[in-house]
């Protein structure tokens, strides 16, 4: 089981990578919202790609969740999918990382994706990193830098 805590198909896979990081085992998920029928649980399923499962914020609005390992980790690979088939946006994401228990956090990437259903409606990305002695990882997403009253979404996060 996922262990999470709230702060306030198709053309899916589910085959988990070989070096990934098995987050259910390894960390629990602070999370700030999310909707029963989307929950932070399906980033971290399996269900990948277009058409895979994803979580969905209950909220519109700037949302962030955060990774607290048991253990201090080492990153090597941060894949990361989102999709969104129905608005017009752009989603932007901010990952940062603590080496000191979540006291302290260094911004890690930056992104933005721009959705435009029907055209453009999935993105992946895949960053190598190497990073040690990592204790927290955070996710910071604004669903619409536009400023819509949209809700974040994310497909799925896999660690290496």
């Amino acid at each position: 089981m996922l262990r999470k805590q709230i702060l306030t198909t198709p053309h899916a896979t589910s085959v988990p990578l070989a070096q990934e990081l098995d987050i259910a085992a390894l960390a629990t998920v602070w999370v700030t919202s999310e909707t029963v029928d989307a929950p932070i649980d399906n980033v971290f399923d399996h269900h990948r790609g277009p058409g895979g499962s994803r979580w969905i914020a209950a909220e519109p609005g700037e949302q962030q969740f955060i990774l607290a390992f048991d253990t201090a980790q080492v990153l090597r690979q941060i894949r990361l999918e989102v999709e969104e088939g129905d608005v017009s946006r752009t989603q932007e994401l901010q990952l940062s990382f603590s080496q000191d228990g979540g006291q302290t956090y260094r911004e890690l990437l930056r992104q933005e994706y721009t959705f435009s259903p029907p055209g453009t409606t999935f993105e992946r990305e895949a960053w190598t990193v190497h990073i040690e002695e990592v204790t927290h990882l955070q996710l910071w997403i604004k669903p619409d830098k536009g400023g819509k009253p949209c809700r974040a979404t994310l497909t799925s996060l896999v660690l290496e």
